[in-house]
């Protein structure tokens, strides 16, 4: 690796490392064995000392392959062309935004296992024309993480970490939040699955996650996208072929998480000469403080669908005490299609027929939307409780004897416990 001074005080980074060896080491299940080559791998950017960062950079391979042995499975991973770009900037609230963007061509991965304890045996294989990456993040501390690094590699030994653990608190405050959020994603297109039940298929695979760095309203979000989907029809029952979906957008992840409090209290109590660090005492307080902060779990609007069918979901579960309080909406367009299906299927395959009645009767509790489509609101209370568009679907649960306003509990035999609604 070659290093540059610039005029400007930057500094020109560059390698042309083209890579070819292997690897050998005990793992759980015994001796691995990797080879590893990679083509023509090259590296151009330049580093800016004032940021920490690389304020632009680009790799890039002709072709990669790996693979690996071990007693019980094997695999072979290859590629072709691929190229990566960064580029970084000062961020308007402090530490460095960033932009990543890379893309693979000719991606492909085959996997064979051979357990003879347990007798299985079968190969699958991924591939896919195109995979790329793509990602960003605002306010990244690299000054800060730098300066960490270099305590540790000041303050190696243990006896002199213990010793000088007040600057590295100090520091550790510091980086905070360590970034303001990070987002990106990876997809496939035309991603194809060879398994010993037939082929699996997405014209577009699509993964999504971001995350907020060490907030006190900090969010999580992860998202699922596929379109163009294909499903070997010989697993499943004839029925439900006109039912299988050919896009999902599923999208969920968590609100209100305060990750802030918890590492400052953290950070202040812990003390490295003392074994655990941290109580187990102070452990459970933490954990207590957190939940009381009220974090959600959120499934944010997705669906699943074909031609014909739409369901459509949204909804959150917060944690008031040690159980559950959740609220979901689902609405669905082409519902009678499902019924129509699982009516005809009935006549001739008796596994459908049990699914029959429970579709009806899930019609009586939806509310018609204007356009059509049928929708249910559902509310899970922590007392066991659920509720169906307003109505009462299940009593609260029976209250133990010693338990304050015990009621009678219920069910829907008994139609719930005291002040619940009537069952439809």
């Amino acid at each position: 690796m070659l290093a540059k001074p610039r005029d400007d005080g930057r500094w020109e980074v560059s390698a042309e490392t083209p890579l070819k060896g292997s690897f050998d080491f005990t793992g759980p299940e015994g001796p691995q064995h990797i080879d590893l080559s990679v083509s023509n791998n090259m590296f151009a950017a330049v580093y800016d000392p004032e940021l920490a960062a690389f304020v632009s950079a680009m790799g890039s391979m002709d072709a990669m392959t790996m693979k690996t042995r071990e007693a019980k499975q094997q695999a072979d991973v290859s590629a072709g062309t691929g190229i990566a770009t960064m580029t970084s900037t000062k961020s308007a609230n402090g530490g460095v935004d960033f932009t990543v963007a890379e893309k693979i061509l000719s991606f492909a991965e085959t996997v064979r296992v051979n357990d003879p304890k347990t007798g299985l045996v079968f190969s699958a294989s991924v591939s896919s024309p195109e995979f790329s990456v793509d990602a960003t993040g605002t306010g990244i501390k690299t000054r800060s993480l730098l300066d960490l690094l270099a305590f540790a590699v000041a303050n190696e030994s243990d006896v002199k970490f213990k010793a000088n653990q007040a600057e590295f608190k100090s520091l550790l405050l510091a980086a905070l939040p360590i970034w303001e959020r990070v987002q990106g994603a990876y997809g496939f297109k035309d991603f194809v699955v060879e398994s010993p039940v037939g082929r699996f298929g997405a014209a577009q695979l699509r993964v999504e996650g971001g995350i907020d760095g060490i907030s006190q309203h900090g969010k999580i979000d992860y998202a699922i996208k596929a379109s163009g989907l294909t499903i070997p029809r010989q697993t499943l029952p004839g029925w439900s072929v006109p039912l299988l979906p050919t896009d999902i957008d599923l999208n969920f992840g968590g609100a209100n998480i305060d990750l802030d409090s918890m590492a400052r209290k953290a950070i202040e109590a812990f003390d490295l000469r003392k074994t655990p660090p941290l109580s187990n005492e102070f452990g459970g307080a933490l954990k207590a403080d957190f939940m009381a902060k009220n974090p959600k779990f959120v499934i944010g609007h997705s669906t699943v669908k074909n031609k014909d069918i739409e369901i459509a979901l949204e909804g959150e579960m917060t944690f008031p005490g040690e159980k559950p309080d959740t609220t979901m909406t689902i609405d669905v367009s082409g519902y009678d299609t499902i019924v129509a299906a699982l009516q005809t299927a009935a006549k001739t395959e008796p596994e459908s027929a049990q699914f029959f009645p429970f579709a009806l009767a899930a019609k009586g509790f939806a509310k018609t939307l204007p356009d059509g489509r049928l929708e249910w609101v559902i509310n899970a209370k922590p007392d066991g409780s659920i509720l169906v568009n307003g109505a009462m679907l299940k009593g609260a649960d029976p209250l133990s004897e010693d338990s304050p306003g015990q009621g009678n509990g219920g069910d829907l035999e008994d139609g719930g416990g005291a002040g619940s609604e009537p069952n439809p």
